[in-house]
């Protein structure tokens, strides 16, 4: 995914400085090539040797090292860089960004690179706090420079509060974000749906299925990383939502349906990964209460159609894609579905395929239009994204 990206990662004296051990190892295996420079503090909470086994380049300390590999090091690293993450990010080197002082390898590379630039503060709750620093945060975002919020929570001082730098996954994400994929969707809105639907069938159980929302999530996660305006309706799920999308989390069908006609008006496109429960209860087990029955088994109606619908008030050059997972007669089934609903592609696959089905991170697919259909053969979850992505707007 990063292939022929260059990360630079800026490291501060701060005890979060060891979480980058983490994320270099992330970037390593997505074939980034990572460049680091650590300030002399840094190197008191982790040692450049780790960081260079992990990234398999040298990690710039001193400023007249002799032993370098560029002709002015600074310089071309900051005409390599396709990102620079300085983090963790004391707020003496914020300071420093801020006022455009460089007086070392660090922040003389950061001022000298045109690339995107982000800043991931870690420090004691107070020092976060204060007004100083928090004007010069204002300062380095006036200047285009993006600053990750830290998290809350226990910090090495002892206090808990806000200033705790992100954990690494949170930080690749950003990473990927930044650079992942190209921004060829810019400017284009797109919704979509994931996850199960649960309808109560009292106030103990629940109609449900064993979607994981996986599939969906990668949608929307590609989409925004490819610039797209991404709004995800959501049924409850365990997994963590994706970042940098707008998130509608609802629980029923019906709610589901309400949420979708709220956000689709001014949708480039709809894709329907969710997997909603088919039926609910006729009766709820509070009226039947109120009959005197006491009686648990319920008559079943079905749930809204909410692909049906869209498909029959769909507003003009709106792309509407749905899923499809069938256990038998696959591609006739989803064809079918195809042409009942109204849409302009069908993504069919087997919940007895291997690699396919509910809670895996990979999928086998067949895409299929009203002029076709293509096989895709076993590929990550994100990886479809990618290309069902492709196809619709290719296609649009």
């Amino acid at each position: 995914m990063l292939k022929g990206k260059t990360v630079v990662l800026g490291i501060s004296g701060s005890i979060a400085a060891y979480k980058i051990a983490s994320l270099a190892s992330r970037l390593k295996k997505l074939h980034a090539d990572i460049q680091i420079i650590m300030t002399k503090n840094a190197t008191q909470f982790i040692t450049p040797v780790t960081l260079e086994s992990l990234t398999g380049s040298k990690c710039l300390v001193d400023t007249f090292d002799r032993n370098f590999q560029f002709q002015v090091e600074h310089v071309s690293l900051a005409k390599k860089a396709d990102i620079f993450l300085l983090a963790p990010a004391t707020a003496n080197v914020i300071a420093k960004v801020a006022h455009g002082l460089a007086d070392d390898m660090l922040t003389t590379t950061f001022l000298a690179c045109k690339c995107p630039k982000y800043l991931s503060p870690a420090m004691n709750t107070q020092m976060y706090e204060n007004p100083i620093t928090q004007d010069n945060l204002k300062i380095c975002q006036s200047y285009g420079i993006h600053v990750i919020d830290p998290a809350v929570g226990y910090l090495a001082c002892g206090d808990t509060g806000q200033g705790k730098m992100p954990e690494p996954e949170v930080l690749l994400d950003y990473i990927i974000h930044e650079i992942g994929y190209p921004k060829d969707l810019i400017g284009k809105k797109i919704l979509v749906t994931a996850g199960p639907t649960r309808e109560a069938m009292d106030p103990v159980r629940y109609i449900t299925n064993h979607s994981t929302g996986k599939m969906g999530y990668a949608i929307a996660r590609v989409a925004a990383c490819r610039g797209a305006e991404v709004t995800l309706v959501t049924g409850p799920t365990e997994i963590e939502k994706p970042r940098f999308v707008k998130v509608v989390s609802v629980e029923t069908a019906k709610e589901m349906l309400r949420s979708v006609l709220l956000e689709s008006k001014e949708q480039d496109a709809i894709i329907k990964a969710a997997a909603v429960a088919d039926y609910r209860p006729a009766v709820t087990a509070q009226e039947k209460m109120k009959k005197g029955s006491g009686e648990l088994s319920l008559p079943l109606e079905p749930t809204d159609d909410i692909l049906g619908y869209l498909g029959q008030h769909r507003r003009e050059g709106q792309f509407l894609c749905g899923f499809s997972m069938e256990t038998q007669n696959v591609l006739e089934n989803s064809r079918a579905k195809l042409q009942k609903k109204n849409l302009d592609m069908i993504v069919a696959n087997n919940l007895k395929t291997e690699g396919a089905g509910f809670g895996t991170d990979t999928n086998v697919v067949t895409l299929i239009t009203k002029e076709g259909e293509e096989a895709l053969g076993k590929m990550s979850k994100e990886a479809v994204a990618d290309y069902l992505l492709s196809r619709i707007f290719k296609r649009n």
